[in-house]
């Protein structure tokens, strides 16, 4: 007979006092909707999520919607959210699901975690919250949770630790409740049991917490190796033509931004001017410097110079590679964040002039 859960009982209590509950994708759990939140909340606070998650279903209300529209589209509404591999991966997984499943999201662990961009914790996650299925998780908030409570150390790539961790979170799943149990235990790591200063005296688990009876919430979980943050420059070209388009070109599907249209970008201010001269023979010699942009990613800070140059007439565009995107009529394609900023201020200004 499995023995109880030695949290859940403290983690239902305090959810049904404390706890989320009016959240988008709760208040119509299936497997859908359930799946869509999981793969945005990935590494992606709740309010930052929002938003993008109710336009995402306004436009996307069930798979075979999913699948069936353009890639670019997708990537359009996931623009500003980052991780881009989400987006097509979630794109991808609609075409699997249309194609091996009939257009319904398939309910064995098996299945779903076969799906691209879904792991074990993410697929654990779908069939617990949408389907009360009994598998237990381990997402960046019930790490935390456990590896303080029970005092187990180690950095989230330390494999003994983890390990560690997947048993422990075995042991801790009930029986019964599971959805419940499985967004308490969530909720709890993303508004008490924090990163940085964790609400203990609030917390319902404090009195057996391991961490906190030795005073080491601040050193469990390990954080992850990094080495040290870097610094990258860009130079990208913004090409404007009397219609008031752009020259956009597709990014690689890996990598930073993958898949998404961007200016043409280069390593150095002479690299860009070459491009101007040699693509763009209607443009004027001689770009002008806008205002830097600075852009954090995870790991890289990255600062960006646009060089506006005027073309007479749109240049030959390599099919599927490249467009022109007039930026006062904007097409529904994937933009990175600060492309789109740059583009926005542009047509609000008066530069359409003779070039």
């Amino acid at each position: 007979m499995r023995a109880s859960s030695p949290i859940a009982p403290a983690l239902l209590d305090w959810h049904e006092r404390a706890g989320r509950h009016d959240l988008p994708w709760q208040l119509q759990r299936t497997p859908y909707r359930v799946w869509v939140s999981e793969i945005m909340l990935q590494q992606t606070q709740v309010a930052t999520v929002i938003p993008y998650y109710e336009r995402f279903m306004a436009r996307f209300p069930e798979v075979r919607a999913l699948a069936a529209a353009p890639v670019d589209e997708v990537l359009h509404l996931w623009s500003g959210l980052g991780y881009y591999a989400r987006a097509r991966n979630l794109h991808r997984a609609a075409g699997v699901i249309c194609a091996q499943h009939g257009g319904e999201f398939p309910l064995t662990f098996e299945a779903v975690a076969q799906l691209p961009g879904i792991g074990r914790s993410t697929a654990g996650a779908i069939l617990a919250l949408a389907r009360d299925q009994r598998f237990p998780i381990l997402d960046g908030n019930v790490r935390r949770v456990l590896a303080r409570y029970f005092g187990v150390a180690g950095a989230p790539d330390d494999r003994a630790g983890t390990r560690r961790l997947w048993e422990l979170s075995e042991r801790s799943t009930p029986a019964t409740d599971v959805a419940r149990y499985t967004q308490a235990i969530m909720d709890l790591g993303a508004t008490v049991c924090v990163r940085r200063k964790p609400l203990c005296l609030v917390c319902p688990l404090a009195s057996g917490c391991s961490a906190r009876r030795s005073g080491r919430q601040h050193e469990l979980p390990a954080p992850r190796r990094r080495g040290a943050r870097g610094a990258r420059r860009a130079f990208m070209v913004v090409a404007l033509n009397r219609a008031g388009e752009v020259l956009l070109e597709r990014r690689p599907d890996s990598g930073v931004w993958g898949g998404l249209w961007c200016l043409p970008e280069f390593a150095s201010a002479t690299a860009a001017r070459a491009f101007v001269r040699n693509s763009l023979g209607s443009c004027a010699a001689a770009p002008e410097r806008l205002s830097e942009i600075e852009h954090a990613f995870t790991h890289f800070d990255l600062s960006i110079t646009p060089l506006l140059v005027r073309c007479a007439q749109p240049a030959a565009v390599e099919e599927g590679g490249s467009l022109w995107y007039n930026i006062r009529a904007p097409a529904r394609i994937g933009l990175p964040a600060p492309v789109a900023s740059l583009l926005q201020g542009l047509a609000a200004e008066s530069l359409f002039g003779v070039v």
